[in-house]
């Protein structure tokens, strides 16, 4: 008896570490954080929080919805209930108390979630242009040019962007083709490989930018976006995904581009948002982008063509 119970404790102490293993430490450390909100819900209620039950869970999100969007409610639930299975509990997220209470939350809120503003082509320009403009050393220059071509004409996710390794970049005739080694969307490391073709303007070239990024920094191995330390001196260290919002909002500001509704997805949404403009499909999209669902990329596609497809076009007055 004594033996089949530690067999026992061995296989659930193997079940939670390949639960674990099934999510990337960013996954983790943001189910923890939403966690940790509604540990506090439940502390100064005196509720359990651990293990909870759906009706106290219902609870958190009535009060959260007062400050939040339903996105933030929903990802609070999924958060809690991953926290639950890793502690070894369970917890019907699916109970009635539950999907009713988040549908009344959502007819009262209401379901239009407004998200950050794409970069589209006319903030691309103006920023690299400021950063031409600016009276700093060209290796700076290179590197933030590159930073925002490369994010914008890859639709990279910031932390994809800040993972790129020079052995991931392949330079062929026709560009530049750059492994993306995991992602948030590929959480079994399958990997994807996206091509950046050359722009007729080298100005606004990722390709061109990078190349001349990589020479002056002679950056041959490694992450190939890096920090500074004081006097301009190239580091070893990676570049934070913070950073790249941090710059990127501080040249739309000497731009003269409002900055406060722009993010790190900016890049990405702005990819999506310009390609649809020009007629490209959603395959193509999703191919560069990595999307794995339509449903985003449509969204895009509705946006972008909400002027061109547009039937009081068709009203003459």
């Amino acid at each position: 008896m004594n033996e089949l119970t530690t067999d026992l404790k061995s296989l659930h102490e193997a079940t939670l570490n390949n639960l674990k293993s099934s999510k990337a430490n960013n996954t983790l450390r943001a189910y923890k954080s939403d966690f940790k909100d509604f540990g506090a819900f439940c502390a100064k209620h005196g509720l359990n929080s651990l293990p909870s039950e759906p009706k106290i869970v219902s609870l958190y999100l009535t009060q959260l919805s007062k400050n939040s969007k339903v996105s933030t409610l929903r990802r609070r639930l999924v958060s809690i209930s991953m926290v639950h299975k890793l502690k070894g509990h369970y917890l019907d997220t699916k109970h009635p108390i539950i999907v009713e209470n988040l549908m009344g939350i959502k007819r009262v809120k209401g379901s239009i979630q407004k998200g950050k503003k794409p970069i589209l082509i006319s903030h691309l320009k103006s920023v690299i242009n400021v950063i031409d403009q600016q009276k700093i050393e060209d290796i700076k220059k290179f590197r933030d040019k590159s930073i925002i071509l490369i994010g914008f004409g890859g639709g990279f996710r910031r932390t994809e962007l800040i993972s790129i390794d020079h052995e991931d970049l392949e330079f062929v005739p026709e560009g530049l083709k750059i492994t993306i080694k995991r992602s948030k969307t590929d959480q079994f490391g399958e990997g994807m490989i996206k091509g950046l073709p050359y722009f007729t303007n080298e100005n606004y070239c990722p390709v061109v930018n990078l190349k001349k990024w990589l020479e002056i920094s002679e950056i041959k191995s490694g992450p190939i976006f890096r920090r500074f330390s004081k006097g301009l001196s190239l580091t070893e260290k990676r570049l934070t995904d913070q950073s790249v919002v941090l710059l990127m909002k501080e040249y739309l500001n000497l731009a003269g581009i409002e900055n406060k509704n722009f993010a790190g997805h900016s890049l990405r949404s702005g990819f999506a948002t310009v390609a649809a403009e020009s007629g490209a499909d959603e395959r193509s999209i999703m191919a560069m982008t990595g999307h794995k669902t339509t449903q985003m990329v449509r969204r895009y596609i509705r946006e972008a063509n909400i002027f061109k497809n547009n039937a009081l076009n068709k009203i003459k007055i």
